[in-house]
């Protein structure tokens, strides 16, 4: 160690003040006093540690200090300073408690003071804190200074108080001219200003490298950056430690730092937030915030951006407040990333507010900034804003197109987001790879499979289609759009698939209905080292539950434990849906029982399963239970609902749910519209129904096919076909299934010039192939009496299943043509297609209508060995079959041995053969049963007024009709309808209304006096009516079917066949009458009654007579 040693004269021209600090702290031999001028930190003395850290010619220097002995003590570089000939020392550790007067800090006693300066000025090496100076009386600075006031901020030099901002520079020659002198040190180190000679430099202008010495720039040449080059040093090592989240390094350094006791300057206290923002750890962040003495806008957007980064907006919308308050201005920097944050939390109120304050300032035309407020908008799911805000900004680029086109593509709005994509190729705006992947995203959602095709040929143009994101993005716009093997083949040329891309391929061939081609992918995934995602898991687990293999399933739940997602809400939704489709209810509600807090998909999950199966009630039960739990039921909970009530016909029930959505205001959508239209369809509320279709929003094809089927399935066959016409008329184009509900309705009116032109259409459509249509087309023609088309037809089928051979088999009984239904039954079974309860239902009605009753028991029989359970439609056609025969002993024996009890249908068939035989006491038997039930209809009246009528009992007839007039009972008015020339006449008996009925009366004169001549003698006994014989041949003269035979003819049709469709069962007489009539004119007369078809040729009937 060097010393220099100061002679006691030398210290006796030290001032007083220092004397007596250097005497206090450190007595020695006056002979000398120690200064250390070269040496370290460690090896001196405490005291004079900091005066240590630069070098000193001459004890001189020394005497000029003046400073209280007890703060001479500096350990470190503060961050607000004042420097006395390259003496560093902070404001706070100066003490000047004892100053008597300016002169005692070595300004002279002439000196005058404007202003007390706010943080303190140095002047000839001396630093003086504003609330120990006195400047009371102090008149002027002198002469020379060019400073007209006292700055906030300034720094003193010879008598001299400057601030950097009130400088005036302009024509300085020297340093004299500002007061500084040519051989002053300079005796501060402003924040923004460097004084050399006379030049004033800022410190981005000030160029270190090309100086000799400090003495170049004004600093002294003896002047030490060790420091400076330490601190720069440790910001240098903590950026590497962020950019590599290096954290556990990162805080060894900053551990060093704090032992080294060196101040970090503005530049390290950032570099700390930064390192701690992007390695996670905010709170050691938030606590470095808190040490610095004076933070800025750069270190508030450094820790801001952290919590964004790390996904806690919330806080950084706090740390924005705090910031605020501090009275800091948010930069550009700031707001952009504070608008990020606003949108990860989808805040739009705080986000709109801090939109105001970029108006405010002028910060909306920094290209960031705007495309963070587009993006927040867009999030937001304000589409409106963000594109007005978007075409607004002074400028775009592709970060605020994205912004845009994904808030779009969020919203499903692939039209829109292809629309902008297009704008924006035609300004040659450059799009990246992200930006093709956002507009496939809204390709898939829209299910917009030609643009997708589009983009995927943009993506192959530019080289994208390997890039992960566009891959994965075309994987699922082809899954999504329905094309399974398309998304399949840009799959397999993915190199490395992430998970995005397995889970989007194996969800798409599920919904396609490929499930093994999806299973199969899974097992591939799981060799090939990727676990799986949720999404991925659910996509199996949906494609498992159409296995219907129990082991597999539990398999497939075992894999949801091993990788932990047993508490993941998709997963155990798509479980609860798998193992109701299972029917295993039970294990359904394990799994329900078992999460940790249910949503709505979870109870839609059971209530949407148990609608699947007979539940008992179990849906209206857990309704209950959800409804009472405070769950808010949605549109898939009311759907589930009201299915399940229109299956078990509850329709009390229904009406509740009914009211409930009336209050949640979802009767105008169009999946609960068309739920209520098929509940009520049931109860035959047809006007419910209507209103319930008015109400509806949006009226799609599927409304549209409800109201049909509707109306169709209560015998409305006209009103159905208005509805069609309507449909066409507000361009929705029908699909297979309206097409075979508008043919079904043709059959119910027989109206086969209608269903004709529904055929056509078909063919055009091109949906003649597909096996409802084709098994509507085959029924229509049958049942409007054209049965050679609809065997053309059948025979003309690609394909057959059950339905289709079951159609056929109903035609041909209906028609009488028993043969050729038992010869299409024995051909089902040997090509190997099962049978099913309406097969064998269509079989003993050929045998009832044929009198085939031996043969009928055995088909009966033949139930047990196709797995065929009887249902009480079955029953009540066995019943039928042997009541026709008379078999009514047999008949009583059978009901005894139902495995069901019998309910109105049975009774009802039961009453109408005994109407056959004329047999009283059965017949009275089984009214009595439907009366005691409450299940009588009109039809029984009717019935049992007809078994009385035809063995005479004429007072029992009238206390029947007097009993049905108390009721309000009214028989259905018999009536009967041809169509010629695609317009349809519809006739009652004696009717008189129609233009052309004097010519249909003379016709008929005409053809009774040839049918008379020929023999022809009216049945009377077909007259339920108390009158005489002459009366009840007028009556049968003019029945409903002979007035549209009349007309018929007399309308000179082309054909030689003529088809009268009747809504009653044709009587005796009449059915005499037209195989005569057949005879005599030449022409096949085809009658469709309400039971089946009469083809009256050459005086024959197909029915032999039986029917």
């Amino acid at each position: 160690m060097e010393y220099n040693f100061l002679s006691p004269r030398m210290h006796n021209h030290m001032p007083p003040i220092f004397q007596s600090a250097i005497s206090s702290l450190y007595p020695m031999p006056k002979t000398c006093l120690i200064l250390c001028s070269k040496t370290t930190h460690s090896s001196i003395t405490p005291p004079f540690r900091i005066l240590c850290s630069h070098s000193y010619s001459t004890a001189t220097i020394i005497a000029n200090y003046g400073y209280r002995q007890t703060r001479i003590q500096h350990r470190k570089v503060p961050k607000k300073v004042f420097a006395c000939d390259l003496k560093v020392f902070d404001e706070k550790d100066l003490n000047f408690t004892n100053i008597r007067s300016l002169g005692d800090v070595g300004f002279g006693e002439n000196v005058n003071v404007d202003m007390v300066p706010k943080k303190g000025y140095v002047s000839n090496l001396k630093v003086l804190d504003k609330k120990y100076l006195n400047f009371r009386n102090l008149r002027s600075f002198g002469g020379n200074s060019n400073v007209d006031r006292v700055p906030n901020k300034g720094y003193a030099c010879n008598l001299k108080v400057l601030d950097e901002k009130d400088l005036n520079f302009r024509n300085v020659r020297c340093l004299d001219d500002v007061g500084f002198g040519r051989k002053s040190n300079m005796i501060t180190v402003p924040k923004k200003i460097y004084t050399s000679n006379l030049n004033v430099l800022e410190e981005k202008d000030l160029n270190i490298k090309n100086l000799r010495s400090l003495g170049d720039a004004g600093f002294g040449g003896n002047a030490n950056l060790d420091i400076v080059k330490e601190l720069k040093w440790y910001s240098e090592m903590l950026g590497k430690c962020a950019k590599n989240f290096w954290c556990r390094e990162g805080k060894a350094l900053h551990c060093q730092l704090i032992k080294s006791e060196d101040e970090p300057d503005a530049h390290l206290w950032v570099s700390l937030i930064n390192f701690y923002a992007k390695c996670g750890a905010l709170a050691y962040g938030c606590k470095v915030l808190d040490m610095m003495p004076r933070r800025d806008v750069v270190s508030w957007t450094a820790l801001i951006s952290g919590f964004v980064t790390g996904g806690y907006s919330r806080k950084s919308l706090e740390l924005l407040c705090r910031m605020r308050r501090d009275g800091i201005r948010p930069n550009v920097f700031t707001l952009a990333t504070i608008l990020k944050g606003c949108t990860m939390c989808l805040s739009l109120e705080f986000g709109k507010q801090l939109h105001a304050y970029v108006v405010k300032v002028g910060a909306f035309s920094d290209i960031y900034v705007g495309s963070a407020l587009v993006d927040l908008y867009a999030k937001c799911g304000e589409m409106k804003c963000a594109a007005e805000l978007f075409f607004f900004m002074p400028e775009q680029n592709d970060v605020s197109w994205n912004a845009l086109l994904n808030g779009y593509a969020a919203q499903n709005n692939g039209e829109e987001v292809f629309r902008l994509f297009s704008r924006m190729t035609e300004m040659k705006m450059r799009f990246n790879h992200y930006t093709l992947s956002t507009v496939l995203k809204g390709c898939a959602s829209s299910g917009n499979l030609l643009s997708g095709q589009v983009v995927h040929a943009m993506a192959i143009k530019i080289g994208g289609e390997y890039d992960d994101f566009i891959s994965s993005g075309l994987v699922d716009m082809y899954s999504k759009c329905g094309f399974a093997d398309e998304a399949l083949k840009v799959f397999m040329g993915i190199k490395e698939p992430d998970v995005v891309a397995w889970s989007s391929v194996i969800d798409g061939l599920a919904q396609k209905g490929r499930k093994q081609k999806a299973t199969e992918l899974f097992h591939l995934m799981r060799l090939s080292g990727m676990d799986p995602n949720q999404f991925t898991l659910a996509s199996v687990v949906r494609a498992a539950a159409d296995f219907d293999d129990l082991y597999y399933c539990k398999s497939i739940h075992a894999c949801v434990f091993k990788f932990g997602y047993e508490t993941e809400h998709l997963v155990n939704n798509s479980l609860i849906t798998m193992y109701m489709k299972l029917g295993y209810g039970d294990d359904a509600f394990k799994v329900f029982n078992a999460m940790k807090y249910q949503d709505v998909v979870s109870w839609n999950a059971l209530l949407a399963g148990f609608n699947e199966v007979e539940s008992s009630g179990q849906c209206q039960r857990l309704y209950k239970e959800m409804v009472a739990e405070g769950f808010k039921p949605n549109i898939y909970t009311f759907v589930s609902i009201l299915r399940s009530c229109s299956r078990m016909s509850d329709i009390p029930f229904g009406k509740q749910v009914h009211a409930h959505i009336i209050k949640c205001d979802l009767q105008a959508d169009t999946f609960v519209g068309t739920a209520l239209i098929d509940l009520y369809s049931k109860s035959s509320c047809l006007k419910a129904i209507e209103a319930i279709f008015n109400q509806l929003k949006e009226k799609d094809l599927f409304s549209w096919t409800i109201i049909i089927g509707s109306y169709v399935e209560n015998g409305q066959g006209e009103t159905a076909i208005q509805f069609f016409r309507q449909m066409l008329r507000e361009d929705t184009k029908p699909n297979e299934y309206t097409m075979a509900c508008c043919l079904r309705s043709c059959s119910v009116i027989a109206s086969l010039g209608i269903g004709q032109q529904l055929h056509s259409m078909a063919l055009k459509a091109g949906h003649v192939d597909d096996m409802f249509v084709s098994s509507a087309l085959v029924d229509m023609y049958s049942k409007c009496g054209n049965l050679n088309d609809a065997e053309t037809l059948f025979s003309n089928m690609i394909s057959y299943d059950t339905v289709l051979w079951n159609t056929i088999i109903f035609g041909y009984s209906q028609h009488g043509l028993g043969d050729k239904a038992l010869s299409s039954f024995k051909t089902m079974i040997e090509e190997g297609v099962m049978p099913d309860e309406v097969t064998f239902l269509g079989i003993l009605s050929v045998c009832s209508h044929m009198g085939l009753v031996d043969e009928g028991r055995k088909h009966f029989r033949m139930m047990e060995a196709h797995g065929v359970t009887p249902t009480i439609e079955i029953y009540a056609c066995m019943v039928d079959l042997l009541g026709r025969a008379g078999r009514f002993d047999e008949l009583e024996r059978f009901i005894d041995d139902m495995k069901l009890a019998p309910n109105a249908l049975i009774w009802e068939t039961i009453l109408g053969a005994c109407t056959i035989h004329g047999n009283v006491g059965l017949g009275e038997r089984a009214a009595t049963k439907l009366f005691e039930s409450n299940l009588a209809t009109d039809s029984t009246y009717i019935l049992l007024s007809n078994i009385y009528a035809s063995r005479g009992m004429w007072d029992d007839v009238s206390s029947i009709r007097k009993l049905m007039s108390d009721k309000g009972i009214k028989k259905e008015p018999g009536c009967s309808w041809v169509e010629i020339d695609s317009q349809v006449h519809v006739f009652v008996s004696r009717d008189t209304s129609h233009p052309r009925v004097r010519d249909i009366y003379q016709k008929l004169e005409e053809l009774g006096q040839e049918l008379t001549s020929a023999g022809y003698t009216p049945n009377v006994k077909c007259v339920l009516h108390n009158v005489s014989d002459g009366e009840k041949e007028k009556i049968l003269s003019y029945h409903s079917e002979r007035l549209a035979l009349g007309f018929a003819l007399i309308s000179n049709i082309p054909s030689d066949r003529v088809r009268i469709f009747k809504n009653l069962r044709v009587c005796d007489d009449c059915h005499e009458y037209m195989k005569r009539v057949s005879l005599v004119t030449n022409k096949e007369i085809v009658v469709r009654d309400i039971k089946r078809f009469h083809h009256f040729q050459n005086g024959m009937c197909s029915c032999k007579d039986y029917w």
